[in-house]
Formats: structure tokens, sequence, C-alpha cells
């Protein structure tokens, strides 16, 4: 199956923008897991809910969301490019795209790695904290280690999440050629392209393959987590 570099190009940019969009919000992730896991406090649920309000909400809603608050005019923006000097803005640029999919898939990677931590023998965790060692130790040398397979299927649910996305970026970013234009941008323009079905179908062949194997790999780690937790 041969590409045209109009696909390559937008095959290249998914890969760029969802890799970031895990890397990025890797850490946060594991923060606000854990905080919803070893953590009571008052507003707990409400926290829990905004987390988890990108999976109901209509992703054209989060996009209108981050444009009034991360674009060049947008509260949160425009207070970063007076105050920091930010010469660069989120909004109609491929980091925004990273953004926007950051945010749409933040939910699935803090419910992956929410249900490992809860599977963390927290009598471990005691034990290691009577023996001397501080919380962050504990942290890096248990509680990290044994919920690592949730950890690792929530970046693979997430990447996955990521390279689909749409609805947020086309409202955030627009379909720039070369800077936001993705795989499912791509075959948005293609399809009301005369004459492109044939590129169309080949990037959603793509697409498929690429959500198919992150899914496999995905159930496939979940298996492998349970193996090494004894469940």
């Amino acid at each position: 199956m041969m590409l045209s570099e109009y696909e390559w190009q937008a095959v290249e940019l998914s890969l760029k923008v969802s890799s970031l969009a895990v890397i990025c919000s890797l850490p946060l992730g594991i923060l606000m897991a854990w905080i919803l896991v070893r953590c009571n406090f008052p507003g707990k649920s409400l926290l829990d809910s905004i987390i988890h309000l990108p999976l109901v909400l209509p992703p054209v809603v989060v996009g209108y969301l981050l444009l009034i608050a991360m674009g060049r005019r947008g509260f949160i923006g425009e207070w970063l490019y007076n105050w920091f000097g930010f010469s660069f803005s989120f909004s109609f640029s491929w980091r925004g795209a990273a953004l926007a999919s950051a945010v749409v898939a933040f939910p699935l990677m803090v419910r992956a790695i929410r249900m490992s931590l809860e599977a963390v023998d927290t009598r471990l965790e005691q034990a290691a904290r009577t023996l001397g060692a501080n919380p962050w130790r504990v942290f890096f040398t248990i509680t990290l280690p044994l919920s690592l397979p949730g950890v690792i299927v929530g970046v693979v649910l997430a990447f996955a999440r990521s390279l689909g996305e749409f609805g947020a970026t086309i409202t955030f970013v627009s379909n720039i050629p070369g800077e936001t234009r993705t795989i499912p941008l791509a075959m948005y323009t293609l399809i009301e392209t005369p004459g492109a079905e044939a590129a169309a179908a080949r990037l959603c062949v793509i697409a498929i393959v690429l959500a198919l194997a992150a899914l496999m790999v995905s159930e496939w780690l979940a298996r492998w987590g349970r193996k090494r937790m004894g469940l």
C-alpha cells in the first residue's frame, strides 16, 4: 500500500501529537490516580467527576473550552503570554492538537492507573514506612512498580484515543495541512474531496490497524498485570 506525501504527513503528525499528548499528561495522570485512591477529602467526588468529564462531553465542547482558555486571547493563554512572554500559542498549532488529544484521552489514562493502584496491597506500603522509608521512596520503590502494568495500559489506551481525536482538535486548532491535520482530519478532508476515496480508504485502514494494535497490546498487558499480581 503506497501512501502519498499528504497521507504520510498526516500519519507522522498523528504519531507525533499522540506521543507528546501521552508523555506530557502521564505524570499528572499518575498523580490524579494516586490522589483518588489514597486520599480522602471534601470534594473528592467532584474532582473525580471533573477528571472524567471529557468522556461524556461532546468533543466540540472540549475544543471550545480549550479555545477560550488556551487561545492567544484566552484567559489562560493571554496570561501566560503577558507574564512569561511565551511567544507561541496553543491554538492553530500542533501543540494545541497535542493538548486537545491529552485532555480527551486523560480520563482513560487515569482510570487504568487508578484500577491498578487499587489492587496494590497497602500493607506492603505500611511495612516499608515502619522500616523507615519516606513516602517518596515508598511510592517509587513499591507503589509505582506494583502498579506499572496499569500505567502501561493507561498509556496505550490514551495513545489510541489520541490517534482518533477529531472534534476537540478541529474546534481548537482548525484543520491546517502539515500543522494540525492528523489522520481523522485528513480523512474528513479527503471524504469531501471528489476522487479522493482511495486515499481516504488507505488512511481508514491505517487508523484501524493502529487502533487494533493498541487495544490488543492493552489487553495483553492487562492479562500480564493480573498474572503478576496473582489475580
